[in-house]
Order: C-alpha cells, then sequence, then structure tokens
C-alpha cells in the first residue's frame, strides 16, 4: 500500500489525505517530524518536506497538488473535473486555498523561529493582508457544494482547518459566510473530517 508521510496539523497533509480518502484510494499513513529529516522522508523526498507520497514501487510524489493530481489519474478523474473550464475553477480554488497557507505558515514561522526582538511585524502584517484577502473574496462567493466535490473544495476545507487551528477567534469577523461553508462542508462529508487539521 503507497504511505502518506505527514503531519497532523500540516493543511498540505490534510488535503491529500482527505483528496485520497474522497477518491477511495488506501494509503498508510506515517506521522514524520520534518526537522529531525528522518531518511525515510528525504529518502523519498530529498527536499524533506511534508506531505510526500511513496508509491509501492518506492517513489516519491512531493508538493501537495502533485499528489493531488497524481490521485486524480489513479482514480479515473475524481478530484477534477474532465470539462477544461470547471477544471480550471478547481484547480486555481485549490492553488488559493495553498496560496493562504503559504501566508499563514510563513506568519506562524516568523513568529516561531525568530526571538521576539527580531520578528518583522511589517512581513506579519503583509502576510496576514493576503490570506485575508483571499478569505474576503471567497467569503463574498463561496463555493458551491455540489454532491461531487473537487480537490479545490477539500484544500479549502483543510486551509480553514488550519486558520482555526492557529489564529482561533482571529479570522472570522465578517466572514460569516465562510464559516459557515466549512460547517456545511462537513455536514455533507463526515468522513473527512477526521482529516482537518489538529
Amino acid at each position: 500500500m503507497p504511505k502518506i508521510l505527514y503531519s497532523p496539523t500540516s493543511p498540505y497533509s490534510a488535503k491529500v489525505r482527505m483528496a485520497a480518502a474522497y477518491a477511495g484510494i488506501p494509503l498508510e499513513a506515517v506521522v514524520v517530524d520534518t526537522n529531525s529529516q528522518p531518511p525515510e522522508l528525504t529518502g523519498p523526498n530529498p527536499l524533506g518536506k511534508i506531505p510526500t507520497l511513496v508509491t509501492d514501487e518506492g517513489l516519491g510524489i512531493y508538493d501537495s497538488r502533485t499528489i493531488t493530481q497524481y490521485l486524480n489519474r489513479l482514480s479515473g478523474n475524481a478530484l477534477f473535473p474532465r470539462n477544461p473550464a470547471k477544471r480550471l475553477e478547481a484547480e486555481m480554488l485549490e492553488a488559493l486555498a495553498d496560496g493562504v497557507c503559504d501566508s499563514l505558515l510563513a506568519h506562524v514561522y516568523e513568529r516561531r523561529l525568530r526571538p521576539a526582538e527580531k520578528v518583522h511585524q511589517p512581513w506579519l502584517d503583509l502576510q496576514w493582508s493576503k490570506a485575508m484577502r483571499a478569505f474576503d473574496l471567497l467569503n463574498a462567493s463561496p463555493p458551491k457544494l455540489p454532491k461531487k466535490i473537487t480537490a479545490g473544495h477539500i484544500a479549502l476545507r483543510a486551509c480553514l482547518g488550519y486558520i482555526d487551528l492557529r489564529f482561533p477567534g482571529q479570522w472570522e469577523k465578517g466572514r460569516s459566510k465562510l464559516k459557515r461553508w466549512a460547517a456545511r462542508f462537513d455536514e455533507k462529508f463526515p468522513e473527512l473530517k477526521q482529516y482537518v487539521p489538529a
């Protein structure tokens, strides 16, 4: 069985695990510590980043978007529509959600890895503004939640789980539609909730 090397708090890991579950592709989930850069991670992925999918043949597949595309091909298009316009919409939603996570992680690492006196507030403000601008766009017109969702929907749910984990109570004001969207997602797809970052 293929392995997914992941962290329970990583939104990218959550997205990939949710996508695999939704597509019906079983994966052996293996928690790894990226700080210690273990050989089981750096062997298949020289970047030492998560998530990394390791196939039965030992091939390392990395970057979460590469993995969702791989899972999509494996599942016969369970994660992205065949229609070019709808596929682009799903890919852009995934990219937007991942971009928000990039900004949030930059914010987290700035505070976590620098001494307090060296934390650069303008950098934090810039990263936060990017994420909130994207959330305002999504809140103004939340993605529809059809019976058949895409990797874009899954990425957004993972992203909202991550911000709830790292910044509880700091983003929701004025974004109630997005908050309700996450709740509706969990109601419609309860089997995926276990993968949300925690």
